[in-house]
C-alpha cells in the first residue's frame, strides 16, 4: 500500500467527518437516543441500585452495539450510485474506500462510546475499573463494530435484498464483539483474566477487515 493509497484513505475520512459536522446525526440523534434508552431501562427493571449496577454494564454494551451497528451502516450507505461512480472515475480505491469508511464511522462510535458510558456510570454508579483495559476495549470494539457496519453496507448495498439483509449479517458478528466487551469489565470487577476475551475482539475484527478489504472491489462492481 503507497502514500496515495492512504491519503485516498485520509480524503474519505476527512469527508465523512465534513458531512457529519454538516448534519449532525451522531451528536443530535443517535448519542440523546442511546442515553435515552439507558434513562428508560429503570422503568422496566425498578430502580434498585443494587440490581442496576450489576446489570448496567451489559446494558451499556448492548445499546453500544444496538446503536453503534446503525450509525456504521448508516454512514457507509450514504453514498450514492453516482458518488459511487464519480469515485471510481477519479481512481479511488474501493479497499480505500473501505478503509476510510470505516476509521470515520469507528471515530463517531468512539465519541458516541465515550458520552453514552459517561451517562451509564453516572445513572448506574458503574465502578471505573482498568482505564487503560477500558479505553482498549472501547476501542476494539469501536473499530469492530466500523468494520462490521461498514461490510454489511457494502453487501446490502451490492445486492438487491437491501436491508432484509442488515440483521443477518449483524447479529451473529456483534455477539462476540458484546461477548468480549461484557467478559473483559467483568474480569476487571472480579480479577479474572481478560487477554483472551480482547484478543476474541481483535480476531473478529482482523477477519471482518480482512473479508471488507477483499471484497472491496467486487462489491463495487457487482
Amino acid at each position: 500500500m503507497t502514500a496515495g493509497f492512504w491519503h485516498q484513505v485520509r480524503a474519505v475520512v476527512d469527508r465523512d467527518l465534513l458531512r457529519e459536522r454538516r448534519s449532525g446525526d451522531v451528536l443530535w440523534i443517535t448519542i440523546p437516543f442511546g442515553a435515552l434508552a439507558l434513562l428508560l431501562v429503570p422503568l422496566a427493571v425498578g430502580t434498585d441500585a443494587a440490581l442496576l449496577k450489576e446489570i448496567g454494564v451489559g446494558m451499556y454494551w448492548v445499546i453500544v452495539m444496538l446503536f453503534g451497528v446503525l450509525v456504521a451502516v448508516g454512514k457507509a450507505s450514504k453514498e450514492t450510485i453516482p458518488q459511487q461512480d464519480a469515485s471510481s472515475l477519479l481512481g479511488l480505491d474501493p479497499a480505500a474506500g473501505f478503509i476510510g469508511r470505516t476509521v470515520s464511522s469507528a471515530i463517531l462510535l468512539l465519541v458516541f462510546e465515550v458520552v453514552v458510558g459517561v451517562v451509564a456510570v453516572g445513572l448506574y454508579n458503574i465502578d471505573v475499573l482498568g482505564p487503560g483495559w477500558l479505553v482498549l476495549t472501547m476501542l476494539v470494539a469501536a473499530i469492530g463494530l466500523a468494520l462490521l457496519g461498514t461490510l454489511t453496507a457494502s453487501i446490502v448495498n451490492s445486492t438487491s435484498a437491501g436491508t432484509a439483509l442488515v440483521p443477518l449479517l449483524v447479529a451473529p458478528l456483534s455477539v462476540p464483539l458484546l461477548l468480549g466487551a461484557t467478559q473483559a469489565y467483568d474480569g476487571l470487577r472480579y480479577g479474572h483474566a481478560i487477554v483472551s476475551w480482547v484478543l476474541l475482539m481483535v480476531a473478529v475484527a482482523t477477519v471482518v477487515a480482512m473479508i471488507g478489504v477483499l471484497t472491496a472491489r467486487p462489491l463495487e462492481e457487482s
